[in-house]
């Protein structure tokens, strides 16, 4: 019977507090409850599918700009063209039908084998990286494309930059010069990474589903389609929180990454 104005300001209080209510599908369990419970394996798949995939696209992408105009280019682009709009979930679906329903050589689904409790036993260990695997692949093959070729155009952009020409003129290396491109070529995709890090709370909710792998993606799916909105609404107040903070790091970052913005602070 409060005013929503007083409901808003009730809900932000409660919310610093870490309370944000109680789940309607599951009930009397609390919505910080049953985040914290799926949080982790979300953080398990996500995590390290977002930086393996950062990792190898710009490595890939630099060297595809490096070999510009030539058959290596040609073809790193024309994978990274098709990885880059390949659905992840038919990916996903392809990888589980070819490796875990025809060959058996991984779990067909689930976060870890029925029976085995969640523990840091070898034996756990070793059985859930065999169903991380999957979705794990899936992910990486699916973003390694758009990583690629963001960086292919940033490098190209660096490599016919002024700074670069004069460096040439000047006879510094090759080697050294690329070096000096990769690190300007990088900047953007550094921001990308940060932001797709504040956005992995959510989860992969397609792979999630496709894999019946326990995580944030699952868990939104559930509640929406129980309209739990308690649920709901705690998953994109955390959601929001990780996009917000991991944005803000990155702009603290930025002054160590890039030495010309810091140069342009101390002068200021």
């Amino acid at each position: 019977n409060k005013p929503l104005w007083k409901q808003y300001i009730d809900f932000i209080i409660r919310t610093f507090k870490g309370d944000l209510g109680v789940s309607i599908s599951m009930f009397p369990t609390k919505v910080i409850d049953i985040i914290m419970l799926n949080l982790p394996w979300t953080l398990g798949l996500l995590l390290p599918a977002t930086i393996i995939s950062w990792v190898f696209g710009n490595l890939l992408g630099a060297l595809a700009a490096y070999k510009r105009k030539t058959a290596t280019d040609n073809v790193l682009l024309t994978i990274f063209i098709i990885l880059s709009q390949t659905p992840y979930y038919w990916l996903a679906m392809l990888l589980l039908f070819l490796f875990a329903a025809k060959y058996r050589i991984f779990p067909v689904g689930g976060t870890y084998s029925l029976g085995m409790v969640p523990s840091f036993t070898l034996s756990f260990i070793i059985d859930y990286l065999k169903h991380l695997a999957l979705p794990l692949l899936s992910i990486v093959i699916g973003a390694i494309g758009g990583w690629a070729i963001g960086m292919r155009s940033m490098m190209i952009y660096e490599i016919g930059s002024d700074y670069v020409i004069f460096s040439k003129t000047l006879g510094l290396p090759h080697r050294k010069i690329m070096s000096y491109a990769f690190r300007s070529a990088i900047l953007p995709q550094i921001t990308g990474l940060a932001t797709s890090l504040g956005t992995i709370l959510g989860g992969a909710l397609i792979t999630e589903l496709v894999f019946n792998y326990q995580g944030m993606g699952l868990v939104l799916f559930r509640a929406l389609s129980s309209l739990d909105y308690p649920l709901i609404q705690g998953t994109y107040v955390i959601l929001a929180a990780t996009l917000v903070l991991a944005t803000f790091i990155i702009d603290l970052l930025y002054s160590l990454i890039d030495p010309r913005i810091r140069t342009g602070v101390e002068g200021s």
